[in-house]
């Protein structure tokens, strides 16, 4: 039994063959013994599968059958999107619309899109995932009694709301939990193998959801599951549970002390930390909490927005493990350089400066607050070029096979040792239809020829 895969160019090496069994790599060698299966690999590279340390699995499911308003030039254009959305539906039906940013688009409340919607329930996500803007026939939905501090009825605005909001519409809105088999199927065409879901509201209903689609193999990443509480783990390792997530807003940063004793809550169940970092106050109050309360293996600032350089230091000396969006260069870059100070810039999305410093380093997507897709995050990570073209940091480019790596590390271990396609590992793999540096030299999902997770194949023939 098994599965060869012949002429595949590995770490360099060209001509080379892999066997496949019982889900791990048994062999890498030249004309290795025939199997029951061999696939002719044509001179690609076969790499390790890569790993988003960073998703939002069922928001991004969600946004496939949402409006998608992140490219709307101006106010008239978000108008216009909404109007034409809501025309297409029947009157009372809901609608979801992302990618709002007052930036671009103009402020909204609820007022301002009653007049865009009024015959619709209309709710609109901020591109940051922080804030929902409801309608006022959104929030006749939500019957008062127990709103939560985040919600603003007069301006129609929710702050941090998902849980409560997904609890209140129930399946009534959208018929439970969006279908995850196209993404799974899309994320397995851009070779990633391995997903953090980074979702502080993910909780037993969400994880058993997550977790019955990957048993069916609509899902067929492997996955890690971040939460805000308690969360178990699947007894049949349809799911790992990860860090415990800790969500920080600068307008209402915690206390100092309520932070150390959520990471000592943490540490009680066996579990590594995570903070939402994008501000320079949300890292130093971050900082502060863990040389308080101790860092371990796994603790990871998230983001990392905003570094400034005499934070690296003491972020290599903690041990900390920064998960970075290099794609957010490439789809925010432009309105970055047009509201940050130009002396600011140089600590926004650091990577070089990180790596050099000694500070462990990977990288991910944010999905759906960026594009899921790995392959553009290791472009922008190589050239910190904007859409338009321009640079931004570009002492902090990366190397191509630097970049890559920033997708190769271990979900325990995510800015660590890259995974590498050596006798043992896991077969979770990656057959490009071209050498790594061909690849590298412009990189994009296309060149994905076929992806394997546990040996099996998930994408390709």
């Amino acid at each position: 039994m098994g599965l060869i895969l012949r002429n595949v160019e590995v770490a360099g090496r060209s001509g080379l063959d892999v066997r496949i069994e019982g889900g791990r790599i048994a062999a890498v060698g030249e004309r290795l013994h025939r199997a029951p299966d061999e696939i002719n690999g044509r001179g690609g590279a076969l790499i390790p599968g890569l790993w988003d340390h960073h998703i939002h699995i069922l928001a991004l499911a969600a946004r496939e059958a949402s409006l998608d308003l992140f490219a709307a030039r101006d106010p008239d254009d978000l108008a216009r999107r909404i109007a034409e959305a809501t025309t297409a539906r029947p009157a009372g039906r809901w609608l979801r619309a992302v990618g709002w940013h007052e930036a671009q688009m103009g402020d909204l409340d609820r007022t301002a899109l009653d007049r865009l919607a009024p015959d619709h329930p209309v709710r609109v996500q901020h591109q940051t995932g922080a804030l929902w803007v409801l309608n006022s026939r959104a929030l006749a939905a939500l019957p008062a009694g127990d709103d939560p501090a985040g919600l603003d009825r007069a301006a129609g605005h929710l702050w941090r709301g998902d849980a409560w909001l997904r609890a209140k519409l129930g399946s009534k809105r959208e018929g439970g939990l969006p279908p995850l088999a196209p993404l799974g199927a899309r994320l397995a065409a851009m070779g990633v193998t391995g997903l953090t879901d980074a979702s502080v509201t993910t909780d037993a209903t969400a994880a058993a959801g997550l977790a019955e689609a990957h048993r069916a193999g609509d899902l067929p990443q492997r996955l890690v599951l971040m939460s805000g509480g308690p969360l178990a783990a699947a007894a049949d390792a349809a799911y790992a549970v990860g860090p415990v997530k800790v969500l920080l807003d600068d307008a209402d940063l915690i206390d100092l002390d309520d932070f150390v004793a959520r990471i000592a809550t943490a540490r009680r169940d066996g579990r590594a930390v995570a903070v939402h970092c994008v501000t320079a106050a949300e890292l130093a109050l971050t900082l502060a909490a863990f040389a308080t309360a101790g860092a371990r293996l796994g603790d990871r600032i998230e983001h990392g927005s905003v570094i400034p350089a005499d934070a690296i230091p003491t972020l290599r000396d903690l041990g900390l493990t920064v998960v970075s969006q290099p794609a957010f260069v490439r789809e925010r870059g432009d309105r970055y350089l047009r509201e940050t100070d130009p002396a600011d810039r140089g600590d926004l999305y650091r990577l070089a400066s990180l790596r050099a410093g000694g500070v462990a380093l990977a990288a991910s997507s944010d999905a759906p607050y960026a594009a899921p897709d790995p392959w553009a995050g290791i472009a922008a990570a190589g050239d910190r070029r904007t859409a338009a073209g321009l640079a931004l940091g570009a002492d902090e480019a990366l190397l191509p096979r630097a970049a890559l790596e920033l997708y190769l590390g271990t979900a325990r271990d995510p800015g660590g040792q890259a995974r590498r396609v050596s006798a043992g590992a896991p077969a979770d793999l990656v057959l490009l239809d071209r050498p790594l540096a061909q690849a590298l030299a412009e990189p994009s999902a296309d060149a994905v020829r076929m992806t394997l997770i546990g040996g099996r194949i998930v994408h390709g023939a």
